[in-house]
């Protein structure tokens, strides 16, 4: 693990909020990884600085607890509240009123791409004032349907399209460094992606260019795919080549992997995944992990392993030993969306090659969990197994959410943007000393 110059109490944690800062008091029997039980947590337990590693054995049975439908409750920000992040960051509000504000995609000329999803455009921010708000915006394009992921094309800093990711399709526009507007109408390159149950479809391009992986999600939390043909070519990556034309499924039992992205070290794609729910409060844990080409992560038949999942009476036994184990195990339910790598220099040489990830935030979990950014270690382009609570306080003493993270990307000054759709928001994480 590397080595940040924070601390995690266990016993004794005060978290304060003022101002976009947070302070810890540390209190008795410091650690620096919190596993087993202790690993497992709720909103109630979320800090800055905390880490957690879960493991497959810390996992419990199926319906150790049952499963519950406990959707948050979404209010204003009440007056006084701030999101909560570690001494020597600070976290400002960049832009409100934004609608439905979910993928973000920083441009190779800098500029912030932002798919706001259910008013079906992609909106623009260029450049950061003093007091952290954007110095230009723009709408890209409307009239797309439901867009979530956005990729430029080719590679490099001078690309001649951008990829949009509707529920429904892929499309791209033409575009140049510096366009504010969309200067001509999209060419639909891939049609027919099945819509219903989960609806983001995440874009990355092989760091070769000849390889576009689309993520399509499951329609169900466990529906089985031999009996429910609307399940044909979802739960999977899917590449195709940069044209649009299908070339196979990268890799699959996948149940949703929402965000997508290329570790700039490796060249290897990397997803962020949403796993099934109804199994208990601490099943099934979603997952941040590298991406094996041909690879089999088990859904819906199995979990985390050779785990299989009870509803569906052992069937397929010979993909038992076929199923990846992921790299980083999350909190169950935490809803894990877009990532992203950290190749900047303003946060420090220590968080080099790190993830950062938006969790959305849990509906079926007794008591919530999630609602947060987190910060995945990687050391020689391999997880570490750990994850550490990066950005929180989305959610109100009484339990009511205010605020919901999705989208992350780094800003050419290295500072962390940060979408959020409960408040409808983006905020900018950046380092202080």
């Amino acid at each position: 693990m590397k080595q940040k110059s924070h601390f995690v109490a266990l016993g004794s944690l005060i978290i304060f909020g003022l101002a976009g800062f947070a302070w810890r008091v540390i209190g008795a029997s410091n650690t620096n990884v919190l596993t087993g039980n202790a690993a497992f947590t709720d909103y109630r337990k979320e800090a800055p600085g905390v880490m957690r590693k879960i493991t497959v054995a810390d996992l419990p049975q199926p319906y150790a607890t049952k499963g519950v439908g406990n959707g948050p409750k979404i209010v204003p920000r009440p007056e006084g509240m701030w999101p909560l992040v570690m001494p020597g960051f600070k976290i400002d509000l960049v832009a409100t009123g934004l609608g439905n504000p979910r993928e973000l995609r920083t441009a190779p000329n800098g500029d912030l791409f932002l798919a706001n999803t259910h008013p079906g455009e992609i909106q623009i921010f260029r450049g950061l004032t003093a007091d952290s708000k954007p110095v230009q915006t723009s709408t890209f394009a409307t009239g797309l349907h439901e867009p979530f992921g956005i990729a430029f094309y080719p590679l490099g800093p001078n690309p001649q399209y951008v990829y949009i990711a509707n529920i429904n399709s892929v499309v791209r526009f033409p575009y140049k460094n510096g366009d504010l507007v969309a200067t001509g109408a999209p060419e639909t390159l891939i049609s027919g992606i099945p819509v219903g149950g989960h609806s983001t479809r995440d874009l990355a391009f092989s760091p070769d260019g000849k390889r576009l992986f689309v993520s399509v999600g499951s329609g169900s939390n466990i529906d089985d795919p031999d009996t429910h043909p609307s399940e044909f070519r979802r739960a999977n990556i899917l590449e195709y080549t940069p044209d649009g034309k299908f070339v196979k499924v990268y890799a699959s039992g996948i149940r949703n992997p929402v965000g997508i992205a290329i570790q700039p070290e490796t060249g290897q794609l990397w997803c962020s995944v949403n796993e099934r729910d109804m199994l208990g409060d601490n099943l099934v844990p979603d997952y941040i992990t590298h991406v094996q080409e041909g690879g089999f992560y088990g859904w819906p038949f199995y979990y985390m392993g050779t785990n299989p999942d009870p509803r569906l009476n052992g069937k397929h036994p010979e993909l038992r030993d076929k199923v990846i184990v992921p790299d980083v195990l999350l909190q169950p339910h935490n809803a894990s969306l877009e990532m992203t790598f950290y190749e900047a220099t303003q946060f420090g040489p220590e968080y080099k090659g790190d993830i950062f990830a938006a969790e959305h935030g849990s509906w079926n979990k007794a008591d919530r969990a999630g609602y947060e950014v987190i910060m995945v270690p990687v050391k020689g382009g391999k997880a570490t197994g750990e994850y550490e609570d990066f950005v929180t306080g989305f959610v109100t003493p009484a339990g009511d959410a205010w605020g919901r993270p999705v989208g992350v990307a780094v800003a050419p000054d290295g500072s962390l943007m940060v979408s959020d759709d409960a408040s409808q928001s983006i905020w900018r994480v950046h380092r202080t000393n």
